[in-house]
């Protein structure tokens, strides 16, 4: 039994499925299958339910996920910890949100490159849900959202803090006062997918505010939400000092609320159950790249 073995073996236990532990791996099912085989002729036991059209494992198989785990954590933390950082390699598949991808992600990913020139980065944009769920999945490493990931196997860093506010077009006919809750809730509303962080921190604000909005049309990217809220089509939630150009155009303006949304802090989260030490080393790498408002916050924004 080797490493390879081991970490097929792994895969296919943690995704459920040998075709999913091939991709993982660019491998072929049948070399994943093959792998997995010898294993068990090595152990003389069946480590997965063959009846079972998903990876099912046996008893044997629950017992051995824990060893191989643990061999190709070792495994991974001793590379990490005795070869040079130039000479770490392997594949970090990194989830990000769209407002990192818009602001600082080429610098963290030119800084990866020079501290790690032999780490190749597999990027994906998403929202927040989905990224946490393929997180405790293990088909993603590291992934940098808003908000504190929630679990005892959440290992979260943070990335600083953003301020959010109400926005919406000037021509969209608003009292000229702070507004609560209440006097927001008969406006349309324009936000991210019930998937996003976003979606939750409006739903949030107008129950704390004993309101509810009529209706809230939703989609997948702040720039969208931004043009349908400057287009008059309803107010919208937006990183404030990103879309400093378009308030100085006058194609948005902030709406002054009571209360006020708190700053949003974002972090950077691996797992602990993972085995890619790398991910830890390059979660702090973000929090040092991150442009993000990094001094103290009377509060933050819950999760």
């Amino acid at each position: 039994m080797n490493l390879r073995q081991i970490e097929t073996f792994y895969w296919a236990a943690k995704l459920g499925s040998f075709s999913a532990a091939a991709e993982r791996m660019n491998a072929t099912q049948s070399t994943v299958s093959m792998r997995i085989l010898e294993v068990e002729r090595d152990f003389g036991v069946a480590l997965f339910d063959r009846v079972q059209r998903t990876a099912r494992l046996t008893p044997k198989g629950r017992e051995l996920l824990r060893y191989a785990e643990e061999i190709l954590r070792i495994s991974a933390e001793m590379r990490l910890r005795v070869a040079d950082e130039s000479a770490t390699q392997g594949v970090l598949r990194m989830g990000v949100v769209e407002m990192i991808s818009l602001t600082w992600l080429p610098r963290l990913v030119k800084a990866v490159h020079e501290h790690y020139p032999k780490i190749s980065l597999e990027l994906d944009e998403a929202l927040t849900q989905d990224l946490v769920n393929r997180l405790n999945q293990g088909t993603l490493d590291l992934i940098l959202t808003p908000g504190r990931v929630a679990g005892y196997n959440a290992s979260p860093i943070s990335l600083g803090t953003v301020k959010f506010s109400w926005m919406a077009s000037p021509k969209l006919p608003l009292p000229k006062r702070t507004l609560e809750p209440r006097d927001l809730q008969n406006f349309p509303i324009i936000g991210l997918s019930q998937e996003s962080y976003h979606y939750k921190s409006i739903e949030d604000w107008f129950y704390a505010g004993n309101a509810n909005f009529r209706r809230i049309d939703t989609c997948k990217s702040l720039g969208v939400a931004a043009s349908l809220a400057a287009a008059g089509l309803g107010i919208t939630l937006l990183p404030q000092d990103f879309y400093a150009h378009e308030i100085k155009a006058k194609r948005l303006r902030v709406i002054e609320t009571k209360p006020r949304f708190g700053p949003v802090e974002f972090t950077a989260t691996s797992s602990t159950e993972g085995i890619r030490p790398i991910a830890k080393k390059i979660a702090l790498l973000a929090a040092t790249v991150s442009d993000f408002d990094k001094r103290p916050a009377k509060y933050l924004k819950a999760s």
